[in-house]
């Protein structure tokens, strides 16, 4: 694997020393306790990786946007990027638990009660507590407006019936975000949605057994049953109606960016393993390395690379510092993907048959950038989102909107 390595000069203008104290500190968890289990989780596809869950609660890390007075690191955007970045490059799987966390942990900031905080913010906080956010449906995908799960009223509370499926987490979790339909069919979906907290181990919630997917071994991404699940009207999460919003915001401001880090790290691992071959395979006299055309290739992989770089963490510093950046989120979710997929493809070519050996990193690599697609919209809808940018469409800036309301507008970096 690449050898840990201090941030690049490019980053300069977005990270503190402090953020750069957290890259060094990942970099060292990432080599010392992801890639020794990486073997036992390639080789058990069908098993939920439930060790690196608790080690990295106990780094804090699950609480890195929580505000500290419910003992989280209020670190902000950028030093949740780097973290996931770096896990990323060792284990996409290891990064995925992490980053699927962080989205409902946002939907609960910008969204929920202080009661509601107070009860989940601190066991998140100190890794007691999982959280996942249930959208996606069978039929629908993530098509909000084609959402049928359901949501009735019942006395003071509420009775969900439905089906969610390719839900991160969704082994590990204790609370579920659900959203579901509370208005009857033919209302536009800004109206007929409602998002729900959900207890893991409420009557008639049943998490469907853990299947392996094509990449990602060891995260689970599974399927939640809910049949007729009675909760409280406290359960409620925003107000009856919100849900669509709360979906968005959630999928903008944590989604994207946190699949942008996801492919991030693997483009790294990909371009640094690409290059430890080509410069180690013998080839007339020399090596492939020194061959031009080998050459390149090799550079244009790299500059890809530092475009996605860049890109990533020029998002998250806009959304730190509190300025309208929805479409530059969005942008580095579809370039970042695009770019660490092409260079996915020019490194199993360079690397011949060996690229197909299941015992070789880089199919890994292959495998699990494919995850980095269609979570938080396909490149499609990415750029339906952009032509509406670039047509001044009028549109909602959560980046924008919900800032000024939340506490990581000011982050401390500083690892807790």
């Amino acid at each position: 694997m690449p050898a840990t390595h201090t941030p690049p000069a490019a980053l300069r203008p977005y990270l503190t020393e402090a953020h750069e104290q957290l890259w060094a500190e990942a970099d060292k968890f990432a080599t010392s306790q992801v890639a020794p289990r990486l073997p036992r989780m390639e080789a058990a596809p069908h098993a939920v990786e439930r060790e690196l869950p608790e080690l990295m609660a106990r780094q804090g890390w699950f609480g890195v946007t929580i505000p500290q007075a419910f003992g989280g690191m209020r670190a902000g955007h950028v030093a949740k990027t780097v973290l996931i970045h770096r896990l990323a490059v060792v284990s996409a799987a290891a990064a995925a638990i992490l980053q699927a966390t962080l989205i409902p942990v946002g939907a609960l900031h910008h969204w929920g009660t202080a009661e509601q905080m107070e009860r989940w913010f601190p066991q998140v906080a100190r890794g007691a507590a999982l959280l996942a956010i249930a959208v996606t449906e069978p039929r629908a995908g993530g098509h909000l407006g084609g959402i049928e799960t359901t949501a009735e009223r019942s006395g003071d509370g509420w009775v969900i019936t439905g089906e969610k499926v390719h839900i991160g987490n969704s082994h590990l979790a204790h609370l579920h975000v659900v959203i579901a339909r509370t208005a009857a069919t033919g209302v536009t979906a800004s109206e007929a949605l409602t998002a729900f907290l959900v207890e893991h181990d409420r009557g008639g919630l049943t998490v469907a057994p853990h299947r392996a997917k094509l990449g990602l071994h060891g995260f689970s991404a599974g399927r939640l049953i809910l049949d007729k699940v009675r909760i409280p009207a406290a359960n409620v999460l925003g107000e009856v109606g919100q849900g669509l919003y709360v979906a968005q915001s959630s999928s903008i401001l944590y989604g994207r960016p946190n699949l942008t880090a996801v492919s991030l790290g693997i483009h790294e691992a990909l371009v640094a393993t690409t290059a430890h071959f080509l410069d180690n395979r013998p080839r007339y006299g020399g090596h492939l390395s020194d061959q031009p055309v080998v050459r390149d290739r090799l550079g244009e992989m790299q500059g890809r690379f530092q475009t996605a770089l860049t890109t990533t963490y020029s998002a998250v510093h806009l959304l730190d510092s509190r300025l309208p950046c929805d479409s530059e989120l969005i942008g580095a979710k579809h370039t970042g993907h695009q770019l660490a997929a092409r260079t996915a493809r020019d490194a199993m070519e360079l690397h011949g048959a060996q690229a197909l050996d299941t015992d070789y990193q880089l199919q890994r690599f292959f495998r699990d950038i494919q995850h980095t697609h269609p979570p938080a919209g396909t490149g499609e809808f990415q750029r339906i989102h952009l032509a509406n940018t670039a047509l001044g469409t009028p549109h909602i800036q959560w980046s924008e909107r919900l800032a000024a309301e939340a506490s990581w507008t000011h982050p401390d970096p500083t690892p807790a």
